[in-house]
């Protein structure tokens, strides 16, 4: 499809009344895409009521009217704002495809008809990526990049479109119409507009990053489908917006594989999800699985806690091992006695041996554990039925299907392979020592048996208390019973911190198809954290996963990664520095001298002076009192699944994903004393500030020790 031939007027003027014109044109044309998406809706609400009438099989209508739905869904649910934020200009006699043509690049395709040359086409088209790519040093047939300032807050009317910004690539020029802070220094790549986009005041919850997508983030949103990438991102260079871009990119680009297979997004926890939730619908997909891994794996509520100690030993991925033995330690072929099947006044026989030859001939072929179970009933009733039919010639289907529900039949299998509930077997492991013994014999010594066994028995397995521990074990025998559902790709969020056991709970969703994963080493503060991505994307089952490193900083200031640099070096983890573009961030470092929280509700003050959203970072054991301490000072506060005040306190645990304009943490030496890997927490802690950081201390600074 072709857009229309760049008119002389629409190529970037140097002086400033022509930018100004540009400027009126530009608002022109944003009018002419909101009359057409507006028609859009219309349409496709249309579609769906003509939809429904279709004269075809019931089966073809309902998908099309589930397809006709979705769309019209889609495009009645993308938020309100500005229907493109960029422009292409190519060049006249490149030879390419679109020499000479202009081209609006936005969220969505916008078009009048779906014939007609489009509006505005989405930042995923394959004509987009010059948007992202191309440079002075190869301008991919660019001629002008046009970037558009729009107010803060706009819902798309178009006198929001404040200023553009023209970068000549054929010529090396930048140039910019009047706009909020035209003429700023760069931040970011991009100049002035890009600048003023990334380092725009954070409130509410996580913005898409389609306008100021970089080039080496744009390499990893529009990687292939079917290859698996780890993504070690260092604080701020926007790994986890990154991540969301490649699920909209792969879902625009391959629709129906991966509808066919779903694409889920794994985030460490649900204040993570509420954070994140509206990225995807700004980017017009609404259709995509949010969920936590203990949401998708809870076959239970966890009610139960358990020791340190217990808790390792079950995230540990000798623990595997253990249960697979549990599991097919309870198939007896060596105890296969003869079977005899009566039929009328004849009896079907098949003796022990045979029986013993059946089983362990499935067993070798290694499947999941109910088709082993059902394929030795399978054969079984061919052993009966090549004897019926030597006797007598064949027989029907309704015979065969008789001989596989005889009771005789299901006896034996139950007695050769027996049914099993992952309940019943991780209840008689944490309760039976020596059921536990004959599992682990070898792999777990008996000071870590005796750390998995439960203190006080429940009286049965419906009765047990279980901890979100056993929840992984319960999914690992799952798994082994029968395969779960699998997903087309799986984005899985801060994956430094999943247990070895909770990776092969992922990797069991995705065993044919691809991971997007997440995470910075020295972020890790589980007691289990990855030491080593390559180790790591072998227990998500992706041995030759790419691991691409991202050391670009575009949120966090200079001097805010300065001084968590100080807490890097005290980590024992190897991973690249981060590189930050901002030298605009303030850092302040004050102490209490005897009042803490009153130089809270200090800088709470102070930071409220300024535009934007307000964190205050605490231990989890002070995270109350914290917030005690503004409510008390007329500072209304909330919690970070609770989005509504400026004001945001959070416990440290939960910090992990946020981001804040202006952070106030809290007595650093609690967050680094209160876990196993408090140095890690409070690395994470002190880099969740885009603009400003308080460090409020009583007590001496972990990194001045």
């Amino acid at each position: 499809m072709t857009a229309p031939e760049l008119a002389p007027q629409d190529s970037a003027e140097p002086d400033p009344r022509g930018l100004a014109a540009a400027l009126r044109r530009e608002r022109a044309h944003h009018d002419a895409c909101r009359a057409a998406f507006t028609a859009m809706v219309e349409g496709a609400d249309l579609q769906v009521v003509t939809g429904e009438d279709v004269s075809a099989s019931g089966a073809d209508a309902e998908v099309l009217g589930y397809r006709l739905r979705s769309h019209a869904k889609a495009l009645r649910e993308l938020p309100e704002g500005p229907l493109f934020f960029g422009r292409l200009d190519f060049a006249h006699g490149t030879g390419g495809e679109h020499a000479g043509l202009a081209h609006h690049i936005g969220r969505l395709r916008i078009s009048e008809h779906p014939a007609a040359p489009p509006l505005v086409v989405d930042w995923r088209a394959p004509v987009s990526r010059a948007f992202y790519q191309a440079s002075a040093r190869d301008p991919q047939g660019v001629a002008v990049r046009r970037r558009f300032g729009w107010a803060p807050g706009s819902r798309g009317d178009s006198a929001d479109l404040t200023g553009l910004e023209d970068e000549r690539l054929d010529a090396g020029e930048q140039a910019s119409a009047p706009g909020p802070g035209s003429g700023r220094g760069s931040a970011a790549h991009g100049g002035g507009i890009v600048a003023r986009e990334i380092e725009r005041p954070r409130v509410g919850p996580m913005r898409d990053i389609a306008a100021t997508i970089q080039p080496e983030q744009d390499d990893l949103v529009r990687g292939d489908l079917t290859g698996s990438v780890c993504v070690q991102g260092a604080p701020g260079t926007g790994k986890t917006a990154v991540g969301l871009h490649r699920a909209a990119y792969l879902l625009y680009t391959h629709p129906r594989r991966i509808q066919r297979g779903g694409l889920l997004i794994l985030g460490p926890h649900r204040a993570f999800l509420s954070y994140i939730a509206e990225v995807l619908p700004a980017l017009g997909e609404t259709g995509v699985l949010q969920s936590t891994l203990h949401d998708e794996i809870g076959r239970h509520r966890a009610t139960g806690t358990d020791p340190d100690r217990t808790a390792a030993v079950k995230h540990d991925a000798r623990m595997a091992e253990v249960l697979r033995r549990a599991v097919y330690g309870r198939v007896a072929a060596g105890r296969a006695e003869d079977l005899s099947v009566p039929e009328g006044s004849y009896r079907w026989r098949v003796g022990g041996r045979a029986l013993a030859e059946i089983v362990t001939g499935v067993l070798a072929e290694a499947p999941a554990y109910e088709t082993g179970r059902e394929r030795v009933r399978s054969r079984i009733v061919r052993r009966i039925q090549a004897q019926a039919e030597r006797r007598s010639g064949p027989r029907p289907a309704a015979w065969t299907r008789r001989i596989e529900r005889a009771r005789a039949v299901s006896a034996c299998v139950e007695a050769v392979w027996p049914k099993l509930r992952p309940e019943e077997v991780v209840a008689e492991l944490l309760t039976d020592a020596e059921a536990l013994a004959r599992a682990a014999d070898g792999l777990l010594d008996p000071d870590e048996q005796r750390a998995l066994r439960w203190p006080r028995p429940p009286r049965s397995p419906k009765s047990a208390r279980w901890s979100t521990a056993d929840l992984v074990l319960l999914d690992e025998v799952a798994g082994l019973l029968e395969h779960p559902r699998g997903y087309g790709h799986v984005v899985v969020d801060e994956a430094q911190d999943l247990s070895p056991m909770e990776c092969r709970a992922v990797a069991r969703r995705v065993r044919f198809g691809s991971l997007t994963v997440l995470g910075d080493l020295a972020q890790g503060t589980s007691p289990w954290a990855a030491a080593s991505w390559r180790v790591q994307m072998a227990h998500l089952g992706k041995p030759d996963a790419t691991i691409v490193p991202l050391t670009t900083g575009f949120r966090v200031p200079a001097a805010v990664l300065a001084l968590a640099g100080r807490v890097l070096d005290r980590l024992d983890v190897d991973v690249p520095r981060a590189d930050s573009l901002r030298g605009d961030g303030e850092l302040r470092v004050r102490r209490a001298h005897g009042d803490l929280p009153g130089t809270v509700v200090a800088a709470v003050r102070e930071a409220l002076a300024h535009e934007g959203s307000v964190g205050v970072i605490a231990a989890d054991a002070q995270a109350a009192a914290v917030r005690e301490a503004l409510t008390a000072a007329g500072l209304p506060s909330c919690g970070p699944d609770e989005p509504a005040a400026r004001v945001t306190v959070v416990p440290a645990t939960l910090a992990k994903g946020l981001e804040y304009d202006h952070v106030v943490a809290v007595e650093p030496a609690a967050v680094a004393e209160a876990e196993q890997r408090g140095l890690n927490r409070l690395y994470v802690v002190l880099t969740r500030a885009v603009t400003r950081l308080d460090v409020v201390h009583e007590r001496a600074l972990p990194w001045e020790q």
